[in-house]
C-alpha cells in the first residue's frame, strides 16, 4: 500500500471525511461565487440591471458546457488515479494525470474557437430576445477567451483533491474567487464596463487560479506530478477516464440543454420576467448542488482509495457517512428556501416585480430538493468505485428521460398557469429520478461489496 496516502486507509472515517470534505465544500461554494457575484453586481446596474441579468442568464448554458468538458476529463481521471494509488500503482496514476492534462488543452482550444465564432447564434437559440442578446454577446465574447483557464482550473484541481490535498484544492478556488470579488465592482462600475467588466473580472481571476493549480501539479509537494513523458495521449489511458467522466459530463452538459428548453418555454408562456426568474432559480439550485458535489468530492478519495485497496468496510462506512451528510445539508437548505424564498431572490435583483414572481417560482422549482442528497451521494459513489455504466444511467434518466419531456408535458396539463407549470417539471423529475437511483444503487452497491468480500482472502494471502 502507498504509505504516502496511508491515512486514507487508517484515519477514522468521520474525522477523515470532515478533513477532506470541508475544504472541497468550501471550494465549491467559493467557485459558485464566480458566476453568482457577477449576477449580483450585474442585476444592480442602474436602469438596465434586470435586462442585463437576463442576458447573462442566457449565457449559462454555454458556461455549463465549458464546465462540463472540464468535468468529463478531470472528474473521470481523478477517481481512476485514486484507485491506482490504492493499488500502489503510482506510475499508472501519473500516466492518468498526464493524459488528462493534454486532453484538456485540446478540448480548450476547440471550445474557444467554437465559442468565439458562433456564440451569437447559439445564444439566440438558447432563449436570448432582442432586448437581451447584446448583453449576452458582450459577456460571452470576453468569457470565451478564458476557456483554457476554466478547463485547467476545474479539471486539474480534481486531481489535487483526489490525492487528499483538499486544502490546496480549496485555495485554488479561493484565490480566483477573491480576485473576482475585488475586480467585479472595479470593472463593472468603476471603469463603466458593465457586462463586459464582469466577464473580464471572471477570466482574469480564473487565470490566477489556473497558475496556482499548475505550479502545484508540476512542483514537488504533490504526490502525483505532471511529467513530460506522460503527456502523450494513449487510448488505453484516456478512454476509461472519459467513460467514467461522461456521467458528470452528461449531468452538467444536460443542464445546458435543459436550460435552453426551460428558457424557450418560459419565454413563450411568461416573457422576459420568467426567463429572468430562471436565472435566479438556477443560481439558488447551485447553492444546493455544488456543496453536495463538494461532499462527494471529499468522500471520493476515501472510497476510491479503499476500493482499490480492497477495504470493504471502509468503502461501506464512507458511503453511509456521505449519504447522511448530504441528506442533512439538502434538508436544511430546503427548509430555508421554503421559508424565505424572497431573501434568495433579493440577493440577485432589486426589481420588486421580479422578486415577487421569483418567490412563488422558487418554492415550486425546489420542492423536492431535500431528496437530492440521496441522488448525489449515490452518483458520486458510483464514480468513486469506477462504475461508469451505472453513473451514466442515473444521469441520463433524470435529465433526458424525465425532465426534458416534462418541461413540455406539464404545461399542457396545468393550463391555468402554464408558466409555473414549466417550473413544476423540475420537482416531478427529481422525485422520480431519486426513486430510480436509490433502487439501482441498492442492488449495484450490494453486488460490489459482495465482490470485495470474495476478493479479500486472496489479497490477504
Amino acid at each position: 500500500m502507498n504509505n504516502e496516502k496511508d491515512f486514507l486507509a487508517k484515519e477514522p472515517l468521520g474525522k477523515l471525511l470532515m478533513r477532506l470534505a470541508l475544504p472541497t465544500v468550501a471550494a465549491q461554494l467559493i467557485n459558485m461565487l464566480y458566476n453568482i457575484v457577477d449576477r449580483m453586481y450585474i442585476g444592480h446596474i442602474p436602469d438596465v440591471g434586470a435586462l442585463a441579468l437576463t442576458g447573462v442568464g442566457v449565457c449559462m448554458p454555454l458556461i455549463m458546457i465549458v464546465s462540463a468538458f472540464a468535468a468529463l476529463v478531470g472528474n473521470g481521471g481523478a477517481p481512476r488515479a485514486s484507485i491506482f494509488m490504492g493499488k500502489g500503482a503510482k506510475e499508472k496514476a501519473e500516466k492518468t494525470l498526464g493524459n488528462c492534462f493534454t486532453m484538456q488543452l485540446i478540448v480548450s482550444a476547440v471550445l474557444t474557437a467554437i465559442l468565439l465564432l458562433w456564440n451569437r447564434n447559439m445564444l439566440l437559440a438558447f432563449g436570448a430576445s432582442d432586448n437581451t442578446i447584446e448583453y449576452a454577446v458582450q459577456y460571452m465574447n470576453i468569457y470565451s477567451i478564458g476557456t483554457v483557464f476554466v478547463q485547467l482550473t476545474l479539471g486539474m484541481n480534481a486531481f489535487i483533491t483526489a490525492q487528499g490535498f483538499a486544502k490546496t484544492g480549496m485555495l485554488s478556488v479561493l484565490i480566483g474567487a477573491g480576485i473576482n470579488i475585488v475586480l467585479d465592482p472595479i470593472f463593472i462600475f468603476g471603469f463603466g464596463m458593465g457586462v463586459r467588466g464582469a466577464a473580464l473580472a471572471t477570466i482574469l481571476s480564473q487565470a490566477c487560479s489556473c497558475i496556482w493549480v499548475l505550479v502545484f501539479l508540476f512542483g514537488k509537494k504533490t504526490t502525483l506530478q505532471i511529467k513530460k513523458e506522460n503527456l502523450g495521449l494513449k487510448p488505453a489511458v484516456i478512454f476509461p477516464c472519459l467513460a467514467l467522466g461522461s456521467s458528470v459530463f452528461i449531468m452538467q452538459a444536460s443542464e445546458s440543454v435543459i436550460s435552453v428548453c426551460f428558457n424557450s418555454s418560459l419565454l413563450k408562456y411568461g416573457g422576459d420576467i420568467a426567463v429572468g426568474a430562471m436565472t435566479i432559480l438556477t443560481s439558488v439550485m447551485q447553492f444546493a448542488m455544488l456543496p453536495l458535489q463538494g461532499l462527494g468530492q471529499g468522500a471520493q478519495p476515501i472510497i476510491s482509495y479503499n476500493y482499490g485497496a480492497g477495504n470493504r468496510e471502509r468503502v461501506k462506512g464512507a458511503f453511509w457517512l456521505l449519504l447522511k451528510s448530504s441528506l442533512l445539508y439538502a434538508t436544511l437548505l430546503w427548509v430555508l428556501v421554503m421559508l424565505f424564498p424572497q431573501m434568495f431572490a433579493a440577493m440577485f435583483t432589486a426589481d420588486a416585480a421580479l422578486i415577487e414572481f421569483t418567490r412563488t417560482a422558487l418554492r415550486i422549482y425546489m420542492a423536492c430538493m431535500l431528496l437530492f442528497g440521496i441522488q448525489m451521494a449515490c452518483q458520486m459513489t458510483f464514480m468513486s468505485i469506477g462504475n461508469a455504466k451505472s453513473s451514466i444511467i442515473v444521469a441520463v434518466m433524470r435529465k433526458f428521460i424525465l425532465l426534458l419531456p416534462l418541461i413540455y408535458i406539464v404545461p399542457q396539463i396545468w393550463k391555468s398557469n402554464q408558466t409555473m407549470a414549466v417550473y413544476l417539471a423540475e420537482p416531478i423529475a427529481d422525485f422520480l429520478a431519486v426513486s430510480f437511483t436509490a433502487v439501482l444503487f441498492f442492488f449495484q452497491f450490494r453486488k460490489v461489496l459482495a465482490e470485495m468480500e470474495r476478493r479479500k482472502p486472496k489479497q490477504e494471502q
